[in-house]
């Protein structure tokens, strides 16, 4: 009895961390995500969020190319993206985080409309990149 409660005691910390996803996992993130479109990053604001290691990103794209929508995106529109990162220790294992974007930056877009009217990234760390 002492070895088994041993063992679950070691073993429990295992079943607590939250893994990398694996590919399939983004690929079918982006499938399921309502907009996808090119965008090219004009400006992007980076902010401290709510709690000390967060930052709150606004990304202000305009939009190049549409290859799918659920809002009616056209060409020369202009999106707010809004998202949080978190600043986690080393060795920290998990998800891996959304990218900050760049100015300038030309990229596919996985995305979803949010609750306050901006775009949020629809595919984790997978929604400004493709396989």
């Amino acid at each position: 009895m002492k070895k088994s409660l041993t063992l679950l005691f070691l073993l429990l910390p295992l079943f607590l961390l939250r893994a990398e996803l694996p590919p399939s996992a983004y690929e079918s993130m982006q499938a399921k995500a309502p907009e996808l479109i090119q965008i090219e990053v004009l400006r992007v604001d980076v902010e401290p969020g709510e709690a000390e290691n967060t930052q709150k990103v606004l990304v202000v794209a305009m939009v190049n190319e549409v290859t799918r929508t659920a809002t009616g995106l056209k060409p020369n529109d202009i999106v707010n993206i809004s998202y949080i990162v978190t600043d986690h220790p080393k060795g920290w294992v998990g998800p891996g985080q959304v990218p900050v974007l760049a100015e300038k930056d030309k990229c596919p877009a996985f995305l979803i409309k949010s609750e306050t009217g901006d775009y949020a990234p629809a595919a984790g760390r997978m929604s400004f990149s493709t396989f």
